[in-house]
């Protein structure tokens, strides 16, 4: 997958007031938008982008809504549903609210909002960047929430260098990327928000058991997935990541299984999340 097919927005509508006003809504966030009539949704798609339906087209009843809905959901695109102000296929609205959570909307007063949520979420480094932080209501913890909307609860010590003092300010870097606490003992110690996330997905891949819960030929041949989705060769990969092409070529045929670390460096390279490469979609 490139940047550009993940960052691409397909209308899906036959109505011209629909395109223009969506892609004036959509220019800000600089996204490339398509345009394609419901019926050439199969067709249409091109990628792992999004795709606004407008549920105002004459073609869509609610069973051919539903139908193209769950189509879209059942490939994991990312899909988002602008209803009419009228009270208009209220029966399936909150199963449209299930196959797309946060996504819907009804009025053309909402589509601002519902524009912003879509570029939120196509931006991939979103994962990598603190929202929020701050001291949890337990103690001796930090509650972290990431702008994917991702909420973590850290335990401290949270690095070698804290020694478990009152954190007494909390700033986050230029981008969010990182964020410094300072300490009552007068050290100032740093959290990547990027770890945060790493850290998260190894967590939540030792739920589902083994070795850090990550198996190994799987976990290659998912990264070897999605580095040819990517148009990567294993040499440019390797370029990209400083990591020898032998022993990306040793990941992707399950003969070694990475760190963390790595496996952070090697998505990101590919331009996905880790919490993506280890979701197995």
């Amino acid at each position: 997958m490139t940047a550009s097919i993940s960052r691409q927005v397909l209308l899906l509508t036959d109505r011209a007031p629909f395109e223009s006003s969506w892609r004036a809504l959509l220019e800000p966030s600089e996204l490339p938008t398509r345009v394609a009539r419901p019926e050439a949704v199969a067709s249409a798609l091109d990628g792992n982008g999004w795709v606004v339906v407008d549920a105002a087209c004459e073609f869509f009843d609610e069973d051919e809504l539903l139908a193209t809905v769950g189509f879209l959901r059942a490939l994991r695109v990312g899909c988002a549903v602008a209803l009419p102000a009228a009270d208009f296929m209220v029966d399936i609205q909150d199963l449209l609210e299930d196959l797309c959570p946060g996504a819907v909307c009804r009025g053309q007063q909402h589509f601002p909002r519902l524009a912003s949520a879509i570029a939120r979420r196509v931006d991939r480094g979103r994962a990598q960047r603190f929202e929020y932080l701050t001291v949890s209501p337990r103690p001796g913890e930090l509650l972290a929430i990431l702008a994917d909307g991702t909420a973590a609860l850290l335990s401290r010590p949270v690095t070698g260098e804290d020694d478990g003092s009152d954190v007494t300010s909390i700033a986050l870097a230029a981008g969010a990327a990182t964020a410094t606490l300072s300490l009552e003992s007068g050290r100032e110690i740093a959290v990547s928000a990027a770890a945060l996330a790493v850290n998260g997905a190894g967590k939540a891949a030792a739920a589902r058991g083994g070795e850090n819960g990550i198996d190994g030929v799987r976990l290659g041949a998912r990264l070897r997935e999605l580095r040819m989705a990517a148009g990567l060769t294993q040499a440019e990969l390797a370029r990209r990541t400083g990591i020898h092409r032998p022993n990306i070529a040793r990941v992707e045929a399950g003969r070694h299984t990475p760190s963390l670390e790595t496996l952070a460096r090697l998505a990101s390279a590919i331009g996905v999340t880790t919490t993506h490469v280890l979701a197995e979609e």
